[in-house]
């Protein structure tokens, strides 16, 4: 046992999402506890694993699923607040996140489509400025982390809101720096050192200030930031391991 951590030890942690379905088990195995749960899957942990870009982020990353923070924290969100897992619905999800993507595929009540220009977990290959769907298609759409790789981020704003149907909804998280009242690129970084130095990563082409909801609204969305972990009790917040202040872009087509 001793062995395999100095193995998981030498794994660059940013790496870990990308691991093999049979290193999973392992993982599972490994981090068994039950000091912390990840409610996507219900399984539990004596700790999860660092996760981030640069700077890690400790005790982030669940074994089992690899959802991190924000993921868990969406998943809360569509399970005890919405319909999603009991009505039909017809659902996008651009660039699909491992966390989910099984386990939407596998919902009886979900048309569940995928799309994205590199995934190999999408179903459609396609630029998301340009999405080859008809009009008002889709009851859902989840398009996460995705905005900030993308130059024309308006046209990608307006694609998604397009192919989404009157009375529909989207959740289209970002990384948002709160303290910035608008948001903040240039176009003329194109350097990836330099993005990571001005973005925070080397294929991010902005940083988003809390101006990225007038953003959606200027598109036609209905915007609603909800900050979920509010109605979650402290104990079981730290117990599902989310993040403090993070926002829930809850975007409605009327």
């Amino acid at each position: 046992m001793m062995l395999f951590k100095l193995i998981l030890n030498t794994i660059p942690r940013s790496l870990l999402i990308r691991v093999s379905y049979w290193v999973r088990p392992i993982l599972v195995f490994f981090y068994k506890g039950n000091r912390y749960t990840d409610p996507i899957d219900g399984k539990s942990y004596r700790k999860f694993l660092s996760y981030g870009y640069g700077v890690q982020r400790p005790n982030v990353l669940a074994p089992g699923s690899l959802s991190l923070e924000r993921h868990r924290l969406l998943w809360l969100y569509l399970k005890n607040e919405t319909a999603f897992f009991k009505v039909p619905k017809k659902v996008l999800h651009i660039a699909p996140e491992q966390a989910f993507y099984k386990r939407f595929r596998q919902q009886k009540n979900l048309d569940y489509i995928t799309a994205d220009l590199n995934s190999p977990l999408a179903d459609v290959k396609t630029d998301i400025t340009n999405l080859p769907f008809k009009n008002n298609q889709f009851d859902v759409i989840f398009c996460n982390h995705v905005l900030e790789h993308v130059l024309d981020d308006k046209k990608a704003m307006q694609e998604l809101f397009r192919v989404l149907k009157k009375g529909g909804f989207g959740i289209f998280q970002i990384p948002q720096d709160l303290n910035r009242e608008t948001t903040y690129e240039d176009a003329n970084i194109t350097n990836p050192k330099e993005r990571s130095k001005h973005f925070g990563q080397y294929d991010h082409v902005r940083v988003y200030g809390r101006d990225y909801f007038d953003r959606l609204r200027d598109v036609g969305f209905e915007v609603t930031p909800i900050d979920y972990s509010q109605k979650i009790s402290v104990e079981l917040f730290e117990k599902y391991r989310l993040a403090k202040g993070e926002l829930l872009p809850v975007c409605v087509k009327n």
